[in-house]
């Protein structure tokens, strides 16, 4: 029992380390203070969409945009939560596409709840189809 507990507080301590800005909190809402290009580090060669942010609990962070192309402007609102990109320095968060002012994707058909878009037109007929015995009057 003990060493469960141990492992309980361990792992809080060590999500506490990897994203001090959301300070034990899933997500955070921010501002934008900056979006801009940089590099990755040695051996990786892309340019990546990143913005500076200062989050409502104080502090400044930068969060990596996900997906290709974006709606970012200065004092756009966004909302951020952890895991960023291992390849670029000091991005350790990421953007939620689809809340506040940053738009999610259209057209995207698979990973659609990291994007941001909503059940194409398609698919849900097809689960009309597949679940009618459930909804079916006479």
């Amino acid at each position: 029992m003990l060493s469960n507990l141990k492992y309980i507080i361990a792992k809080k301590y060590l999500l506490i380390l990897k994203h001090p800005a959301l300070k034990n909190s899933p997500q955070a809402k921010g501002k934008v203070i900056r979006a801009r290009v940089v590099t990755p580090r040695k051996p990786n060669s892309a340019r990546r969409q990143v913005a500076k942010t200062a989050l409502y609990n104080k502090s400044f962070v930068i969060a990596r945009i996900p997906g290709c192309g974006h709606n970012i402007r200065k004092y756009s609102t966004v909302l951020i939560r952890g895991n960023g990109s291992r390849d670029t320095p000091n991005v350790k968060y990421s953007c939620i596409r689809g809340k506040y002012d940053f738009l999610g994707l259209l057209s995207k058909t698979k990973r659609r709840s990291i994007y941001g878009c909503s059940r194409p037109d398609h698919l849900r007929k097809q689960l009309r189809r597949k679940f009618r015995h459930l909804f079916k009057t006479n």
